[in-house]
């Protein structure tokens, strides 16, 4: 069986499959209009679960909730042929690229978010092949104070079997608040870095595999602009043994605006988003020594997705970047890496409670 795991391949889309396309949705079974599901304040609910090899093509989920944190509040969790562990623990809404609680519209390739009249209940979409050999499961947490009215599709294909070298999808949460500032040196002179061991990690991760990519979100805490940072990655005999790191990286940019494939800063239009990079979140411009359109503000979401240039990792990766030039600054920094990898997987970071992933006041 030829199998295709690409997104949105134009190309490939006239060479007929030998599967069958599938939906778990939320519709309603009595043939009424009461399509969604309902989780009360502490729930856990398995919204979707299929027993069979496949891969799931798209997600959407509607919905909300009257909590004004719910998307960080909420976690969504998937897990692949029978493990224990989720290899998908994210809030609900970073997960579909809009950090700090927040809900916003903005349109790339492997997700979206669009806020039409209801501006806390967005519609959200996801494209990120999700295959699995015996089945899936996927499940919502409600850690929020109210109810979730939970609207959902679970758009798959049944396939007969999956190549052992198909990796499974994997995203993790992580968060830095607020981000410890390396000190300057006591004789003024220019702080540097040549070791990336203060940098904030976006992913650590171990195994083989290949990294697709993340969404940042940062908030000012403080003055001046957050975007001096590099990002570095460290790939394979990279990273010792002991978690010593070899200079320098596979990878090493040069701050993180052009991390996110920007320039001087971040773009202030809500327009600001493409297929592979882009803004899911436009801060509240700040007034004071950046003005008003620089791009230099308070609290922004951005993306940048290895759709054509993943990273492979055979033992171990970690992808990080540097919170101010030489990790200089304190701001709360969070982020979710996407990624592909055979299993296991390495233990993910404990969750913090919900009071510890709500958006700083």
């Amino acid at each position: 069986m030829d199998l295709s795991f690409g997104l949105g391949s134009l190309a490939d889309l006239p060479r007929l499959r030998d599967s069958r396309v599938r939906r778990v949705s939320s519709y309603d079974r009595s043939g009424g209009n009461k399509d969604s599901i309902t989780l009360e304040p502490g729930e856990t609910k398995r919204f979707a679960e299929i027993q069979s090899a496949g891969v799931i093509r798209h997600i959407w989920l509607g919905g909300g909730s009257d909590d004004p944190y719910y998307h960080r509040k909420i976690l969504l969790r998937m897990y692949w042929d029978d493990e224990r562990t989720p290899s998908v623990d994210v809030p609900l809404g970073d997960f579909f690229g809009v950090g700090h609680g927040a809900s916003s519209s903005y349109f790339s390739m492997p997700l979206s978010m669009y806020v039409a009249d209801s501006p806390t209940r967005p519609a959200r979409n996801c494209w990120f092949p999700m295959p699995f050999l015996s089945g899936a499961r996927l499940e919502l947490v409600n850690e929020a104070d109210l109810p979730y009215v939970h609207y959902f599709y679970i758009d798959w294909e049944e396939l007969k079997s999956i190549p052992d070298d198909v990796g499974r999808f994997h995203a993790q949460w992580q968060r830095e608040n607020p981000t410890k500032p390396v000190p300057r040196p006591a004789d003024g002179s220019e702080l540097k870095n040549t070791t990336g061991t203060e940098n904030y990690v976006i992913l650590d991760a171990k195994g083989r595999g290949q990294y697709v990519g993340c969404v940042l979100s940062v908030q000012a805490l403080t003055p001046g602009w957050f975007g001096e940072g590099d990002d570095m990655v460290f790939v394979d005999d990279e990273i010792a043994e002991d978690g010593s790191l070899r200079w320098p990286p596979s990878i090493h940019g040069t701050g993180t605006e052009d991390f996110m494939n920007f320039s001087y800063g971040f773009p202030v239009r809500d327009t600001a988003y493409g297929l592979h990079h882009g803004v899911s979140l436009v801060g509240a411009p700040c007034q004071g020594q950046w003005g008003t359109l620089s791009g230099k503000s308070n609290q922004w979401s951005v993306y940048r997705f290895h759709i054509e240039d993943p990273v492979p990792f055979h033992q171990r990766i970690l992808v990080t970047c540097e919170h101010g030039h030489a990790n200089s600054r304190a701001d709360d920094w969070s982020s979710v890496a996407y990624w592909y990898q055979l299993e296991p997987h390495a233990p993910f970071p404990e969750m913090p409670v919900a009071s510890g992933r709500v958006p700083r006041g």
